[in-house]
């Protein structure tokens, strides 16, 4: 198990070195420049060239990537050109929201999916099971900023029910930091749990059709015992990996939410860093993210061996 881990920790570093020259070489290929967006549309070009050399802007691209990889060998991400403060103190800043806003959508998703996963598998071919997987399809389908914009008009300005934009940290009140996320929490919750909802049925479909599951039933054992006792366990390996992947994306990629909603997230700095081209966020917080990502995959190929031990990591 330790083996595995460390070997898990060292695929981190060449990850991070393809997504560093990825990303580096798509935000200085994108047009735009951050000496003009800093000194605004009134600046001389002199003035703006001035600041790139002061910057460092105007050197090669491949000194201008030495220069950032060597400060990223020492743990220094670089500073924002914009905020004035380092990229770590900025992306942390932010990663407290995003979470929040990941694990509470994830607890929508998956208490969710798992009850219409297991729902459809006893009511196999009726209109039930049907129903399900309606709803599967036309959540995978349907784009978040448009159901997030439905939920708005539904819940905050028809209803009035929840607040349609704005956080409110965990120090305000549990209540108020859960209601301003409720919001955005269930839209990403529904989206993720079309996704959950058809693993959970195909796999315990597949299970319930294994030679150990009509043995039981011959038996005599109770139906819900085997789907919850037996088959549940054993179909959980896929369902945990989708669960696994899908809070990745979650932290990774609620960008779009986030700036519906005004949340102060990662996802959010990421693109207001993308569009006043603040290079050091953009390539920092996207590594910081790809390590984000890579760490929750590697909670999942833990929890593997909690889940059914017959999986031993790093084997065969």
């Amino acid at each position: 198990m330790g083996g595995y881990i460390v070997r898990r920790l060292l695929s981190i570093i060449p990850v991070m070195l393809v997504v560093g020259i990825v990303v580096f070489s798509i935000i200085h290929i994108t047009p735009g420049d951050p000496a003009a967006v800093l000194l605004g549309e009134e600046a001389s070009k002199a003035d703006i060239d001035e600041l790139k050399s002061k910057l460092g802007l105007d050197r090669p691209l491949p000194e201008q990537f030495w220069n950032w990889a060597k400060g990223l060998l020492q743990g220094d991400l670089g500073e924002s050109l914009f905020l004035n403060k380092p990229v770590t103190a900025a992306f942390f800043e932010r990663l407290g929201p995003t979470l929040s806003l990941a694990i509470l959508a994830q607890l929508i998703g998956v208490t969710l999916a798992l009850a219409l996963g297991i729902t459809a598998v006893r009511k196999k071919g009726t209109i039930v099971d049907q129903s399900v997987m309606g709803f599967s399809m036309l959540g995978i389908s349907i784009p978040s900023f448009l159901l997030g914009s439905l939920f708005v008009m539904l819940f905050s300005v028809q209803l009035k029910w929840l607040p349609h934009a704005g956080y409110q940290p965990l120090s305000a009140g549990l209540w108020n930091h859960i209601k301003h996320l409720l919001l955005p929490a269930t839209v990403l919750g529904l989206i993720q749990a079309a996704l959950i909802t058809r693993m959970t049925r195909s796999s315990l479909l597949d299970v319930m059709s294994g030679q150990f599951i009509k043995t039981a039933k011959a038996k005599g054992v109770k139906e819900k015992a085997i789907l919850y006792k037996h088959a549940l366990r054993v179909a959980f390996i896929p369902i945990l990996t989708v669960i696994g992947e899908s809070f990745g994306g979650l932290v990774t990629g609620a960008a779009v939410i986030e700036t519906l909603f005004n949340i102060p997230g990662v996802g959010q700095l990421i693109v207001n860093s993308i569009s006043r081209r603040d290079y050091a966020v953009i390539q920092g917080s996207v590594l910081l993210v790809t390590v984000t990502y890579v760490f929750v995959n590697l909670t999942v190929d833990l929890l593997y061996g909690l889940v059914d031990p017959r999986v031993r990591l790093g084997k065969k």
